[in-house]
């Protein structure tokens, strides 16, 4: 028992702490603001790309990824062929990107971390969920389907696959996730929310929201939509 209770608690700590690394928010610290204050208002690797470019964006995302991935295999290192240190740490590397301590609890919205973890578990199956979750992007044209969706497969497959209840531990940062796009959900369904293909096609999305001269730095065309409706695309 008091090992199974050292093990929890390692696996914990240590994905959250290493969850609660935000590189998004730390480099637009060094630039004199809070990431979260400006574009989409999201702590993420799109908002990154909306205020600081592509290759930072990026960049940051890759980070986000290899960072879940990595605490994940050291776990997997420290507690061998032990499915619940993988599923504590890689529910806890999620909590903490979304909800880091140092950030008042408001962070990223976990698709990068939740890429990481998947792709420490099991390289086949993250290239399964990462097609029917791009497949689920470019039909909707909303990039909030890709985290709902793996966060909800993962574990009911894993759980089914392994024949165990262990992975239903992951439902945690299921229910995070979920959390962190119903405003995502919302602006949808009151045509608010922009729609992916605005990375590549911002003219379409410019005029859609009633924008006729856009200056192509404004984010989401301030021009006529308020601060509140700024936070409308994640990554």
């Amino acid at each position: 028992m008091e090992s199974i209770i050292y093990m929890v608690f390692i696996c914990a700590l240590m994905g959250y702490l290493v969850g609660c690394i935000n590189l998004s928010y730390l480099i637009s610290k060094l630039k004199g603001y809070d990431i979260r204050e400006h574009g989409s208002g999201n702590a993420g690797a799109s908002n990154v790309i909306i205020l600081m470019g592509k290759k930072i964006g990026f960049f940051v995302a890759l980070v986000d990824i290899l960072k879940a991935y990595a605490v994940v295999r050291i776990a997997m290192s420290l507690f061998p062929d032990d499915l619940l240190a993988f599923f504590i740490t890689a529910t806890a590397v999620i909590l903490g990107h979304i909800f880091p301590f140092y950030m008042g609890f408001k962070g990223g919205k976990g698709l990068a971390t939740l890429g990481g973890s998947v792709l420490a578990y099991d390289l086949k199956l993250f290239v399964i969920l990462l097609i029917i979750a791009a497949v689920l992007v470019f039909v909707s044209d909303y990039i909030c389907f890709a985290p709902l969706f793996a966060s909800i497969a993962f574990p009911f497959y894993t759980a089914y696959s392994n024949r165990s209840a262990i992975p239903f531990i992951f439902l945690l940062s299921t229910l995070a996730i979920i959390y962190r796009h119903l405003e995502n959900l919302r602006r949808i369904q009151e045509g608010k929310e922009l729609k992916f293909s605005f990375l590549w096609n911002r003219k379409r999305e410019a005029e859609r929201f009633g924008v006729i001269d856009d200056d192509g730095k404004t984010y989401p065309f301030e021009q006529n939509i308020g601060p509140a409706e700024h936070k409308n695309m994640n990554l």
